[in-house]
């Protein structure tokens, strides 16, 4: 069987980084509606649902756990950012945006450096 391209593979990479930690923030702001927010049981069922989703995912990472859940922190960093940008409204300053810059320059490095 012929091996994909690099890119192709750091592509799939992050879309799967992306998909977790949509599963990880949605699956937690869905029980955090119900338990905080006074949000029917639903939100709590469905979000759980998620989160066990957000279990299988990264499984999908074609690297070992400690190294793509490593990776992982920078990319939920960025993506909390942006949901509580997109969803609570709470606009990030220069320091957040620079601190996640740095954490997604920490995933390319984790995850795609090459190796020997």
């Amino acid at each position: 069987m012929k091996a994909l391209p690099k890119k192709i593979v750091m592509f799939k990479s992050l879309l799967l980084f992306v998909l977790a930690g949509f599963c990880e923030i949605g699956g937690g702001y869905l029980f955090w509606l119900w338990l905080r927010g006074g949000k029917n049981i639903w939100f709590a069922i469905v979000g759980i649902l998620i989160l066990a989703l957000y279990g299988i995912v990264p499984t999908l990472q074609p690297v070992n756990f400690g190294r793509a859940y490593a990776a992982y922190g920078g990319i939920f960093i960025v993506l909390s950012i942006l949901w509580g940008w997109l969803v609570d409204k709470v606009v990030p300053d220069k320091f957040d945006l620079l601190g996640a810059w740095i954490a997604f320059l920490g995933v390319l490095v984790i995850m795609y450096a090459p190796r020997g």
